[in-house]
This record gives structure tokens, sequence and C-alpha cells, in this order.
């Protein structure tokens, strides 16, 4: 029964946490209209998740979420001191392909949105076959650091939360 108004637990409490970030203050209101969007937007949107995303790992998950955002914030520093202090001849933009070694379209998914959310780089394009993906990067003097640094920081890590 729990499962037919909740099919998505994790979305729920993804979305209800969101809505209450967003509005930025805990009322009545607000936990109602959370837990009205937690409940309908999964819900709605059933048909077009026929498996359930399987997250092998909740804590890890938890461990990616915080790392992420910590990437993000040392990630817009960097990007802030490149702009304002690097000649513009002296940066080096590169169009990296990062090869996946992931096989689950959500982990897949994760990795692209975490690589665009970090600042300075932008996940362009994903290969016909779902074998790499192509990525933009602000400054990058050496393209297969960045590559071992997306597989090894971000790629493993999703690897052991959905596979």
């Amino acid at each position: 029964m729990l499962a037919r108004i909740f099919p998505h637990p994790v979305l729920t409490a993804g979305l209800i946490v969101i809505w209450l970030l967003l509005v930025n203050h805990i009322k009545v209101g607000s936990l109602v209209m959370a837990a009205i969007l937690g409940t309908a937007i999964p819900l709605l949107t059933r048909a077009y998740w026929p498996d359930r995303p399987r997250i092998r790992n909740l804590p890890a998950l938890a461990g990616y979420a915080l790392l992420v955002v910590w990437d993000i914030i040392l990630a817009n520093i960097i990007v802030a001191r490149i702009i304002l202090f690097k000649p513009n001849d002296r940066i080096e933009t590169r169009w990296i392909t990062v090869p996946l070694d992931l096989r689950t379209p959500e982990a897949i998914t994760l990795l692209a949105a975490t690589i665009t959310l970090t600042p300075g780089t932008v996940t362009a394009d994903m290969s016909a076959c779902g074998r790499a993906l192509l990525i933009h990067s602000l400054h990058a003097p050496d393209p297969d650091a960045v590559r071992d640094e997306i597989k090894s920081r971000y790629e493993a890590r999703l690897k052991r939360i959905f596979e």
C-alpha cells in the first residue's frame, strides 16, 4: 500500500527537502506544500520510471552529496580566481572525453549533472553507445588529470552507490 502512494520514497524525501530549502522557512503551509509536491510528482511521473533506481548504499549517497557541495564551493573560488586574475591568453580551455565504467542510467545522469553543477566544467554530450561523456573544462592544462579526477572522485563513488 505504501509503495503505491510513494513509488519513489527517496525522490519524495529529496523533493520535500529541496522545497523547504527553496522557501527558506519551515511553516505549516510550507510543510503541506512540500508534502503535496513530494507525493504528487513521483505519482504523476511513475509511468516514466518503470524500474526504481537501485541505491545500494544510502549513506554513501549522502556522503557523495556532501562531497559535491564541497567541490562546488571550492570550484567557485577557483573559477573566480581564474576569471579575475588569469590573463585570457593563459586560460587553457579543453574538450575532454571521459570513458564511462558506469552502466545504470541514473548513475550516468548523476555523474553528468555533478560535472555540470561544478563551476568550470560542463557535460556537453554523451556518446551514442553511452560509454563516454564529452566534457568542456574552462581551464585544464592537463586534460588527463581532469579525466582521472572525475573517474576517481565521482565515478568510483557512484559505482559503489548504484552498482
